[in-house]
């Protein structure tokens, strides 16, 4: 069981739910970090006491050491500080949850001192999943999935004998607030639309990928390493309800499935207590008060982000770090009402189609991929 954490993205959803549980299960933080939310992170890290504090920023350093001077706590800035943090020797266990690429180099160096990773970053094994993997494996570092579906996943293959037993993992989909919805309805969608999720409450970001579908193409690609599946080995299905978190099929037709109430903090717990389990305050679901359950194929029509996801996944590569930086950037562009929602899937089309995807990528040549899918999409917005 996890003693002690730094905590990658302290001020996000993820990060602030990470903290409630490490009161809950007295795990001591060793290290915060944040973008830029300095009046947060000053009120984290005064009730958390951690030895660092790292903000991306040398301005929001700045001020936040000044506002920390009558504590212990140091206080670093900028991609060094932050790797700092996921080095930091205290800290048996890192928790990535910032947003995008930026949690790649950080996982990375946390791999490298041979921590356990409780993994709520995405975009580091869409970007550079067979490259981080192989990093884990050469250090002994466990990864341990904190996103719903795919600690769904895990779970169900606790049990699990032999992994040529298993037939295909199944991610479930809730499908987004334009679930039902044609490409023509959805592109006329507003930002405050894209951020009325039907179950969850999560960052902006990742809400936004919720409601294109993207964020299951990202899960997808996840997935595929994280339990070592070719694509033709994952499916998405959608479910409405967000009560069964994902499945196991195994070979004899079998399926396992994980279900529980949409909390956060329970795949959070479980990341930092494997291969334990400890008590939990949340509300445990009652079956008896469940909605009934359906189940539909994603519409890769619609939702053309899905399917491009999954087509990269087939080609593997770079494909993905392009796909990921290319998203990222649209998504902030509608998120700052530059482009409509109609527009994000176009874009990052447009990316895929302009760069070229290299085979066997090192971290450079997956950096340098998704700075050119930046470039394209930001044009000369």
């Amino acid at each position: 069981m996890t003693r002690a954490i730094s905590l990658l993205g302290s001020t996000g959803s993820i990060g602030r739910q990470t903290l409630d549980v490490c009161e809950q299960l007295n795990v001591k933080v060793e290290a915060l970090t944040a973008k830029s939310s300095v009046d947060l992170i000053e009120r984290q890290a005064r009730r958390f006491m951690p030895r660092l504090v790292a903000m991306e920023s040398l301005e929001a350093a700045a001020e936040l050491a000044r506002r920390l001077s009558d504590l212990p706590i140091r206080v670093a800035y900028g991609l060094e500080g932050i790797m700092e943090a996921a080095a930091l020797p205290e800290s048996d266990t890192v928790v990535t949850a910032v947003v995008g690429m930026a949690g790649l180099q950080p996982t990375l160096a946390a791999i490298d001192r041979g921590k356990r990773i409780a993994l709520a970053n995405k975009e580091t094994l869409v970007c550079a999943g067979e490259l981080v993997m192989a990093a884990a494996r050469r250090r002994g570092a466990e990864i341990v999935p904190v996103d719903s579906e795919h600690s769904a996943i895990f779970q169900c293959l606790q049990g699990c004998r032999d992994r040529g037993e298993v037939r295909r993992v199944i991610l479930t989909c809730s499908g987004g607030p334009f679930f039902g919805m044609n490409r023509e309805e959805t592109a006329r969608k507003t930002r405050s639309d894209a951020l009325k999720h039907p179950n969850w409450k999560m960052g902006a970001k990742i809400t936004v990928d919720c409601a294109t579908l993207m964020n299951k193409g990202l899960e997808f690609i996840e997935a595929m390493h994280l339990f070592h599946m070719p694509p033709e080995r994952v499916s998405v299905v959608i479910h409405r309800q967000s009560v069964i978190h994902s499945l196991v099929e195994y070979e004899d037709g079998a399926m396992l499935a994980q279900l529980g109430t949409p909390d956060m903090r329970l795949p959070i717990r479980y990341a930092l207590t494997w291969p334990h389990r400890a008590e939990s305050p949340a509300e445990p679901l009652d079956l008896l008060k469940c909605p009934p359950l359906t189940f539909a194929a994603p519409d890769l029509e619609a939702f053309p982000c899905l399917k491009m996801a999954m087509d990269c996944a087939k080609t593997g590569g770079t494909a993905g770090a392009i796909l990921s930086g290319a998203n990222e950037a649209a998504v902030d562009l509608f998120l700052r009402e530059r482009i409509s929602f109609g527009d994000i899937a176009p874009l990052v089309e447009k990316a895929l189609d302009a760069i070229s995807v290299k085979s066997n990528p090192t971290l450079e040549d997956i950096l340098e991929a998704d700075r050119a899918a930046r470039r394209v999409v930001y044009g000369g917005r």
